[in-house]
């Protein structure tokens, strides 16, 4: 099988346009015809009925990114010796992938869930803390907040959630007013990207946000959120299955300054920040604050050595990333 090697000629993003934006409004393809398509444009198949199980399972139109990097600039068709059996490959590993980093970040997410808690809670003594708009930067985006915790609450099913809403006379989902949960409740039922959202709001570069970003090895508040709302979108994209193989992100965490004993050599290219090794590496640095005996890199390196056929550049490991202090 050919070992594809990395494209520079031209982006991948342009090659996607011109391959697959054309094709629409076609006529739906049994896996036969899928099969001889495939075949037609020139690639190989060690086991045929393999591949026709496989394409019953994942839809054809899902593994065309895992191929885009094996067509021929010019023509569109296969490069030589191209086999079904290496897009499997490459989709296995992203899948496995993707399980270990939603692992990670549902560690990282009770962690920082616990740190905002505990750290605004004792600073200003109240468990109420959320509704004081006083240690809010923005106060629309404050009082969407307040109201995006309580949303959550009430459509939570957790026993403790509807315990508080059917014993209190004077819950009020749309308002500030009545019976309003301690922080240490309410923010349990608060999705990542509502965390998010509130510590980026939290008095800009005050104690309290500067507090929580050295609970995680970082000096600045911005940096802490920046990271936040990258692993948010992340987690999103997991948590609906979605690909990271050759993913572009629209939010990328911006560089740190110092730490390069613990973290990146130098500063991420602007190529890794928009893929996932960015955003992954993040997490990791996250994490080995709040656990220094997690167990994530050694899973990824896993991974990535049960595939080593996989160019895992797609994923933004660039050659030399396991140089890089945070991946040793």
């Amino acid at each position: 099988m050919t070992k594809i090697t990395e494209l520079t000629c031209i982006p991948l993003e342009l090659q996607v346009g011109h391959f697959f934006y054309i094709m629409k409004n076609q006529k739906p393809r049994t896996l036969d015809n899928q099969l001889s398509t495939l075949k037609n444009r020139g690639m190989h198949f060690l086991n045929e009925q393999l591949a026709k199980e496989f394409l019953n399972r994942i839809n054809y139109f899902r593994l065309k990114y895992f191929w885009i990097d094996m067509l021929d600039m010019e023509s569109g068709d296969f490069k030589k010796d191209i086999y079904f059996e290496d897009v499997i490959d490459r989709y296995e590993l992203d899948k496995s992938f993707r399980q270990i980093i939603f692992d990670a970040i549902e560690t990282l997410e009770i962690g920082l869930r616990t740190r905002i808690i505990s750290t605004l809670s004792l600073s200003t003594g109240t468990g109420l803390w959320y509704l004081d708009n006083s240690l809010f930067e923005n106060k629309y985006y404050h009082k969407e907040f307040v109201l995006k915790l309580k949303y959550e609450f009430g459509r939570s099913t957790d026993p403790f959630a509807r315990d508080f809403i059917r014993e209190s006379k004077h819950w009020d989902e749309l308002s500030f007013e009545g019976d309003n949960p301690d922080a240490w409740m309410i923010i349990e039922t608060a999705s990542f990207g509502t965390l998010s959202k509130m510590y980026k709001n939290l008095k800009a570069q005050s104690p309290l946000q500067s507090a929580i970003a050295k609970e995680f090895g970082l000096n600045s508040s911005k940096e802490l959120s920046s990271w936040l709302e990258s692993i948010s979108l992340l987690r999103n994209m997991i948590a609906h299955h979605s690909r990271l193989w050759y993913k572009v992100f629209a939010k990328k965490p911006v560089n740190i300054k110092g730490y390069h004993e613990k973290w990146l050599n130098q500063d991420m290219t602007d190529n890794q920040r928009k893929r996932a090794f960015g955003v992954v590496s993040c997490v990791l640095y996250l994490i080995n604050n709040l656990n220094p005996k997690n167990t994530i890199k050694e899973q990824i390196i896993k991974i990535f050595s049960l595939h080593p056929k996989v160019p895992i550049y797609m994923l933004g490991f660039s050659d030399g990333w396991r140089e890089n202090p945070i991946w040793k």
